[in-house]
């Protein structure tokens, strides 16, 4: 019979900790990532102590509606914005390295409604932020 590699059959976001996983890698990239690394290195000092759990927060809640989260992201990044203007490449990134953090990790329902959610969400900070609206940027 065939022989599979187990670790390469990928499973759907299933808690917290997989949300702790998805949200850890995608950092990860952001960080290093030449169009957006800047904003989470220089430009502004993020306390990754409190940001992260905070992340972890926001998508639980999102995803699995556990009331965990509590805040205003659209004022927060309304703040950003005033400080180092964002663009529409930067979005796009964003929007570009979440998909790949999710891929890369896991695959399912709740992974498909984690990469459109954040679609919907970046779509109308974009909105809002920029007056923009790019059609072509919801598909996922």
């Amino acid at each position: 019979g065939r022989i599979y590699n187990m670790a390469a059959i990928k499973q759907d976001i299933k808690s917290r900790d997989d949300i702790k996983l998805l949200v850890d890698s995608f950092y990860n990239k952001v960080i290093q990532d030449a169009i957006l690394g800047h904003l989470f290195t220089e430009t502004f000092t993020i306390k990754w102590e409190k940001h992260l759990p905070r992340m972890y927060d926001f998508w639980e809640n999102v995803l699995f509606m556990s009331g965990s989260y509590s805040g205003n992201p659209m004022a927060v990044h309304t703040k950003l914005h005033h400080v180092s203007t964002l663009n529409k490449e930067q979005f796009a990134r964003w929007k570009k390295l979440w998909v790949l953090s999710v891929n890369k990790h896991f695959k399912g329902d709740i992974a498909d409604m984690a990469k459109k959610k954040a679609t919907s969400i970046a779509a109308i900070m974009q909105f809002k932020l920029l007056n923009e609206f790019d059609p072509e940027f919801m598909k996922v």
